[in-house]
Parts: structure tokens; sequence; C-alpha cells
């Protein structure tokens, strides 16, 4: 940080990212020429041969034109090193250092096609020589190979445009030239997301929804990234960093103070029976997932149980049931929830952006008519998910601001049509008119689940909704209030899709670059320190502190002197709050539904939550525990059904237990 600049560019590297792929080319060098020089020492008196001489010179040639390689890539190695991630300063040679191994790539190409003509000669010699001198060849190409497609993955579209800007400094333009120049990379960074995007769901279609949603996730990433001149290994160390400070700080938390015993009493018996909703209704925000998640959980037997569904050809009863692509499906359907063909209503699998599976079905155990969406699993289900701009809705209710997710409105609006206006809700209501309605979703289902149930509130006002892992940036205020009275959202851990919103995001680039501007070690220490804390975990106190007085002079001044267009205005530098995201009327503060219980871990059962150990522990928590985005290893698999499904087991049995012994009831009840 600031990203590299080459031919009159800016690529996507740092000067000290060239550590770890220049140790590894070093070390493949050496091996290259010591085996080079055995070779030739080894067998130099059977190149007499016809054609030997060339074989002879070929080999000493490349010995010396690995021997200034060996020693270029040295000098990066350690130029690289020196310095901080904002300290730029000791690795100003960098760019020299690069020209030049840059150029010895045109004698090692020229050298290697020499060898390759060659050895295509036919040359008479002892076969060892002949096919060491192949290998060389061959290992010269994979290098230069290797090298094209790095340059490949780090050239940055937008470089050309920023690199005049960056080699002499923000104060070059005049405020409406720095605007118009500011708007124009906007402009050019949204068009380059949106190909990206593009290219990268080539096959999800193109219709108008589709269109939207390519525009509106482009210009989500471009104006997250309008500020910064952050290349990938910055974030990678600043998240390493955030971790191991989150964890520093934890440490020295003073545990939770417990309620009083009748508060407590009180919420422990509201808390036990949502509990025992949320293991029920888990089962089918699960089986809306269909076969992929069933083989998943099941990965043993899931086949072979459902195998036969797959393969089994549609009787006329499948007709009662509508939707598409049911058969391995509904095999799954049926046996995740426990409940008989003749209970559903209507099964869709019918998936595109801004549409969602869902299921509808009568669950007689709870004597409910109960709608199940289907969270993220498709190119669509993202599309959806990064269409986070705000928009209103028209809900009929005295509310000052109904505003909520983009995508996930849309969602929710189509499966309104669906049930409302094709009859399918009408159609279950007549089967079992006694019984009230209850939606359920995990993930992106919890949120259109949760957007659902506000929208038909107003026509089955005893309607519930139980949203598993709900994303954050989903409500406005005045909605998350609203939605208080029938609406339950299960959060497990440190998961990281309720703490994700555009503001959340936005605060976490703030937190990173703080930390990375207050560093004050190399980024290679940084990440294998990082990597050892993952896996093994250790002393978080070991990490990078920040600087004091006089170093921080010398930290900004390198950095200010190099700093390109994009970090004119960055918190790194100047700590500011101003961002595009700060006051754009588009990405408002949104917040996740309902009343939310959170399944905090107790101690520590691995690093990866994949011991089955793991402790929980349940209380009802206020939506601004989330309101910031925990790092560490668990942050992903913490939001994955099968562990959600695991822990709340695991809660609804102990407190179950505990309820069972009256000598530990009133303990446990302090606890919440």
């Amino acid at each position: 940080m600031p990203g590299m600049v080459l031919f009159g560019r800016r690529w996507a590297f740092a000067s000290d990212d060239l550590v770890f792929p220049g140790s590894f080319e070093l070390f493949l060098r050496v091996l290259w020429w010591i085996g080079s020089l055995t070779l030739y020492l080894l067998h130099r008196r059977k190149l007499g041969c016809a054609g030997g001489v060339l074989l002879s010179t070929y080999l000493i040639v490349l010995l010396l034109l690995l021997a200034v390689i060996i020693c270029v890539v040295s000098a990066i190695v350690y130029v690289s090193m020196k310095g901080t991630i904002c300290n730029p300063g000791p690795r100003k040679s960098m760019s020299k250092l690069l020209y030049i191994r840059l150029a010895l790539f045109l004698p090692e190409m020229v050298w290697a096609s020499l060898g390759a003509a060659w050895v295509a000669q036919g040359i008479q010699c002892d076969r060892t020589v002949v096919n060491g001198i192949i290998a060389t060849v061959i290992v010269s190409w994979l290098i230069i190979v290797a090298t094209v497609v790095t340059i490949v993955i780090v050239f940055d579209p937008l470089g050309g445009n920023m690199a005049p800007y960056s080699s002499s400094g923000p104060d070059h333009l005049d405020s409406n030239d720095s605007s118009q120049f500011f708007n124009g990379l906007k402009t050019a960074a949204k068009s380059v997301w949106e190909t990206r995007i593009k290219f990268l769901c080539c096959c999800v279609g193109k219709d108008d929804h589709t269109r939207v949603a390519f525009s509106s996730t482009a210009e989500l990433f471009s104006t997250y990234f309008s500020d910064t001149d952050l290349v990938p290994s910055d974030i990678a160390a600043g998240l390493a960093l955030l971790h191991q400070q989150q964890d520093n700080i934890s440490s020295l938390q003073e545990p939770q103070e417990a309620t009083s015993p009748t508060q407590g009493l009180s919420q422990e018996a509201d808390l036990d029976a949502e509990l025992e909703n949320c293991h029920h209704y888990m089962r089918f925000a699960a089986a809306a997932y269909g076969w992929p998640l069933y083989i998943y959980r099941n990965p043993f037997t899931g086949l072979c149980t459902i195998g036969g569904d797959c393969y089994r050809s549609r009787t006329a009863e499948y007709d009662l049931v509508g939707g598409d692509q049911l058969n391995c499906h509904f095999g799954s359907i049926l046996q995740t929830t426990g409940l008989q063909y003749r209970d559903f209503i209507h099964v869709s699998f019918h998936d595109k952006v801004y549409e969602l599976p869902f299921l509808v079905a009568l669950d007689h155990r709870k004597e409910c008519v109960l709608v199940a969406v289907r969270g993220t699993m498709s190119l669509q289900d993202i599309l959806t998910d990064l269409s986070a701009e705000s928009e209103s809705l028209d809900l009929g209710v005295d509310l000052q601001d109904c505003v909520a997710h983009k995508g996930i409105s849309q969602a929710a609006r189509y499966i309104y049509q669906r049930l409302v206006h094709d009859g399918i809700l009408s159609q279950a209501f007549s089967v079992a008119p006694e019984y009230r309605l209850v939606i359920v979703g995990h993930s992106l289902g919890a949120g259109a689940a949760a957007l659902l149930a506000i929208m038909l509130r107003g026509s089955y006002p005893q309607v519930r909704a139980y949203a598993f892992s709900p994303p954050r940036g989903l409500l406005s205020k005045s909605l998350y209030e609203y939605s208080q009275d029938f609406i339950v959202s299960l959060i497990l851990g440190k998961d990281v899709i309720p703490r994700l919103s555009v503001s959340n995001m936005e605060d976490l680039k703030k937190r990173l670059l703080q930390v990375i501007a207050h560093c004050n070690k190399p980024k290679y220490k940084i990440l294998l320190h990082g990597c050892w804390y993952e896996l093994f975990g250790g002393s978080p106190s070991n990490c990078a502190t920040e600087l004091d007085g006089e170093g921080q002079g010398a930290l900004t001044q390198p950095l200010l002197g190099e700093q390109s267009l994009l970090t004119r205005s960055s918190p790194a530098y100047s700590f500011s709050s101003d961002s595009p995201l700060d006051t754009s009327p588009k990405y408002p503060p949104l917040y996740p539904p309902g009343r939310i219980i959170h399944l905090e871990e107790e101690g520590s059962a691995g690093r990866f939550g994949c011991c089955s150990s793991a402790q929980y522990r349940a209380r009802w928590a206020h939506e601004s525990a989330f309101s910031k985005i925990l790092i560490g290893p668990k942050m992903l698999t913490d939001h994955m059904p099968d562990i959600l499904m695991k822990a709340l087991a695991s809660v609804v049995t102990d407190r179950a237990a505990c309820l069972s012994c009256p000598s530990q009831g009133g303990s446990d009840a302090d606890m919440v």
C-alpha cells in the first residue's frame, strides 16, 4: 500500500508483496542452478559428441544467467522485507529492481528458445545430458508462463487512470478537476466491476432483473472501494491484525452482568419456548435447500436414502405440488421434515435473480401453515444478496420510514405474489382454516421470510416468522422495531452474515485502515504470525502495536509522497469519517429483523468449529451486539445451517436437562 506503479500504471500489488513469491522463485532458481551445475560438472567430458559444443555453451550461459537472476531476486526479497505497510520509503528502489528482473526475462526466453531448438535437432550425445537439458528448457518455460499468468492476475484495469495522479500527488488538481477526475474514475470503476460480474455470472441469464442486479452490484463494489488504495494482501494483513486485536480486547473484558432473578425467570420461560420453536422450525428452513444440503449432512447414507426418488417418474399426484425439478429435492424434503407427501401444498425450486425457491406445508404438530424460503445457493441468489441498495415498501402501516434491502425485498415480493395472487395460501387455509401462518428461512431466506411476514401481517395478523442467521442490512429502524412483536431471529456465535451490512462493511474498512496505519511490523511477518494464530492459536498480545509519536512521523511522510488518488481521503491517513457510503441515500443504516436469540460458545472447541463438543448458551440480545463484524475462523462456519442445527439441538437438550434439575434452574436463569 499503495499499489506499485510500473510502466506508467498502477498494479494490484504493493512493494512489500514480493517476499513470499520472491522466496519461492529464489528457492526454485537455486535448486535449478545447483542441478545445472552438477549436470555440467559430472558430464562435461561427455559433450565431445556432435553438437556437444552447443549443449556445453547452453549450460554455461544458463548458469551465468541464473546467477544474475538469483542475485536480482535476492535483492527484491530483501528490499520487500523493509519498512511497514504504510511506510514504503525503504522500498523506493523496488521499481528499479523489478524493471531489471523483467528485462532479464528477454535473454531467458531467447536462451530457452535456443535450447529447445538445439535439443530438437536430435543431437547424438549422452541421453542423461540431453534429458537434463530438456528438463532445464521445460523449467524455463514453466517459470516464464507462470510469470505471464501472475502479470495478468495483478493487472488493474483502472491502473492507467490512477497512475498519473499517484506520481504527482493529490494537490496538483484544483477542486473542479479533482471532482471531475473522481467522477470519471467512479464511472470507469463501475464499468469494470460490471464487466467482471457479467463474466463470472455468464450462465445466469440476461433478463431485466439480472441486468438491474449486475448494475446494483457493480455500483456497490465501485463505491465501496473508491476511496482506498488497498491491495489484496493489505486486506489479509488487516484482517489478521483485527482478529488478534479483537481477541485481545475480549480477553480483557469483564463477564456480562447477570440479570435480576425475577426478570431472568420471565425471560427464561420465553427463551425456552422460542428455542423449542426454533429447534422445530429449523428443520424446514434446512429442508428448503433440497438435496444438496441433505447429501452434505449425510455424506454416507444420503445418496442411498433419496437416490430412488431421483429416478422415479412423476405420478399424477405430483401435479398437486407446483414447481420444477422436484424428484431428488422432494425426497430430501420428506426425510428432513418428517412430514408425509399429503402435508405439502406447494414446492417450488424455480430460481432466478430476485426469485427464490420456497415450500408451503401443513405442520400438524404446531398447527400452522408453514412457508419455508431457501437461502443462498446459486449465482442468482448471490446477485440478490448483493443488490444492497435500499428501497421503500408500501405496507399500509403508519411508520416513519419503511425501507428495506432492495434485492431481498424484491424476492419477498415475488413470493408474496405467488402465495396470494396464485392462491397458494388460500388453498392451504381451505384445508386447515384453524391453523396460523408461520414463515421460516435461513440466511437470504431468513431475510426474505422476515419481509414476507411484514407484508402478510395485514392479511394474517397472527403470522409469525423465524429468521435463522438473517442478514443485518435488512430493515430500517422503524421496521426493525415494528417486527419485534412477531419475528424471532436466531444467530450463532460469530456468524458474519447477521453482522453484514453496507454500514458495517464501511466500519470494517475504517478499522482495517486504522490498524494497518498503526502497524509497526512488515507485512510478511504479520501474515506469517496471522496464519499461525488462525491455525494454532496463541497469545493475541503478540500482534502489532501502535507507533509512538516519533515513529508516526516516519510512517506518514514517505507514504504521502507516493499516495495515489484513491488514498486522498482515506481514513488511514486522516481518520476522517468521510466516505462515499456514509452519506449515500442508497445505503442508509439497516438492522436485523425481530427479537434476537444469540447462541454464544462457551470456552473453545477448536479453531474452525469442526469439533462437535462445543458448548453453547442462549440469551436474548440487542441488535447493537451485532453492530461490528467480528473476525475469526468461525465467522463463516457459524453460518452453515448444519452447524447451526447441531448447536441449536445441543442448547435445547442442555436446557431441558437443566430444567429437570431444580437445584440448577436458578443459576441457569441468571445467565440470561
